[in-house]
């Protein structure tokens, strides 16, 4: 990553551009602060133009008539106009400085008061790297010929940097602005924020600020399980998941957070024979760091798929452990969290499907009928999830291989039964209405009931699928 004064200048776009103009004509300031000038001078794709103004909410009503203002923290929506969708979101929001005193629901600050300068604004901000400020420029006349973006840029020259974001940055440090467990008594989500950025940037965190984390751990289970969702889903889908949840473990965090997860530790795997070592948490964890997918809520099955084995750990005949039904127990307990967390309803059942049939056997003797099945209970959308799930529960297990021949076999088998798509009961050569017909039947249960009958002999020898002998059998289905 180039130095700060030496960071790449980077195109501003149009429309903020016009903001800045309108501003700066009234006599106000505006600035970039936070993410979007950390990743600017990370050169990092800019999700976000995060803008704070010494405007109070009310001139800048006065500036945009269009603009409104609902809360108490300063924050003005500016609606958009004249300019592609596309191009930006519908409303530009901008914060007037502000500083904050009080925080006992260690969330929301009981005063808000408007600063005066940026550096108020800065100094009560999360960590170094996000505390930076930059003003916007313009370069100079407008030379693009793409109408939709001025030839701005922001000069890295100009970068207010009070508690040396630049030099953490660089050095790949995540650092408190001033006394960490202030900041994380402000706002305890900042705990989990700590380790996200971590997991985002790859980066350390540094040992104070490491040592609040731990120390204020406890303060988590004052944070609302939406917010604690968040942040987890965004650890998850970071370039570092299997990291940020083993800092999220070393830091006391995550007891607050998957203390199911947590049971795991110390409970042993190993069996003869078995290619398990580690204990059943490290097995979790370190499936999560195999596993290829990229979605954080396949990560997170991945994470918890074997969850449910410490509450029915047991011993066979021969005094060896067994985990009889984890999968059904784990699908359960997954459900739970997933409610605990608030997740919605469609993630909830695509984490429940993958952890109750992530045990699905591969041998090479099953049936078509058996691989159909299968593609039914855990649902078309959820097949490539499951064979990624496989991979990491496979590599997290200890074994060199990412998939064995026999799943190499299995998921060929399972592109036949894909294309052009999967058996199902809308395929059979007959349906309801030939059925009420055949039998002078009403509509009612006990039809749907005769439709499944017939669809589980076909499913088992697909040549039944005719018109003349299904009407013939379900004949026999009622004598």
């Amino acid at each position: 990553m180039p130095e700060g004064k030496q960071a790449m200048e980077q195109k501003i776009p149009k429309h903020i551009l016009e903001l800045e103009k309108t501003f700066t004509t009234a006599g106000f300031t505006i600035y970039f602060v936070g993410g979007c000038v950390r990743d600017m001078l990370a050169q990092r794709p800019i999700k976000d133009w995060d803008l704070t103004t010494n405007a109070t909410p009310e001139q800048m009503l006065g500036l945009f008539p269009d603009a409104f203002y609902d809360n108490q923290f300063g924050t003005v929506g500016i609606p958009l106009k004249d300019i592609p969708e596309s191009e930006h979101p519908e409303v530009v929001e901008v914060t007037t400085f502000r500083t904050e005193k009080g925080y006992t629901d260690r969330r929301h600050p009981e005063k808000v008061e408007w600063g005066k300068t940026i550096e108020e604004d800065l100094s009560r901000r999360d960590f170094t790297i996000n505390a930076m400020a930059l003003p916007i420029r313009h370069s100079g006349e407008e030379q693009s010929d793409d109408s939709r973006i001025d030839p701005g840029q922001a000069r890295m020259t100009d970068i207010i940097d009070p508690y040396h974001g630049q030099e953490d940055l660089k050095n790949k440090v995540i650092r408190a602005v001033g006394d960490p467990n202030l900041r994380f008594k402000e706002d305890a989500l900042r705990l989990m924020r700590a380790i996200r950025f971590a997991a985002q940037l790859g980066f350390i965190i540094e040992p104070q600020t490491l040592q609040a984390v731990s120390t204020d751990a406890p303060l988590l289970s004052e944070i609302s399980q939406e917010r604690v969702r968040d942040e987890l889903l965004k650890i998850l889908g970071s370039d570092y998941p299997y990291e940020g949840i083993m800092m999220l473990k070393n830091t006391s965090l995550l007891q607050f957070i998957l203390p199911e997860l947590i049971e795991g530790v110390s409970i042993s795997q190993k069996r003869p024979g078995r290619h398990h070592t580690e204990d059943v948490f490290t097995h979790n964890v370190l499936s999560l760091k195999y596993c290829p997918a990229t979605d954080p809520v396949v990560r997170f099955a991945t994470l918890i798929h074997d969850v449910g084995k410490p509450r029915v750990a047991a011993q066979d005949e021969n005094g060896l452990i067994i985990f009889y039904n984890h999968e059904v127990a784990g699908a359960r307990m997954a459900y739970n969290i997933a409610q605990r967390l608030r997740l919605s309803k469609k993630q909830r059942e695509k984490i429940t499907k993958l952890i109750r049939w992530h045990m699905f056997t591969v041998d090479e003797h099953i049936t078509d009928s058996a691989v159909r099945r299968f593609i039914r209970r855990i649902g078309v959308e959820n097949v490539k999830d499951m064979m990624d799930l496989r991979v990491g529960d496979r590599l997290g297990g200890g074994t060199q291989t990412a998939e064995s021949w026999r799943l190499k076999l299995f998921k060929k088998r399972l592109e036949e039964q894909l294309a052009p798509a999967p058996f199902s009961i809308n395929n059979l050569a007959i349906d309801g209405n030939d059925i009420m017909k055949e039998l002078q039947m009403k509509p009612g249960k006990e039809v749907g009931e005769l439709l499944q009958k017939l669809f589980a002999e076909v499913d088992e020898d697909m040549e039944k699928n005719t018109r003349e002998y299904l009407l013939k059998r379900v004949k026999e289905l009622i004598a």
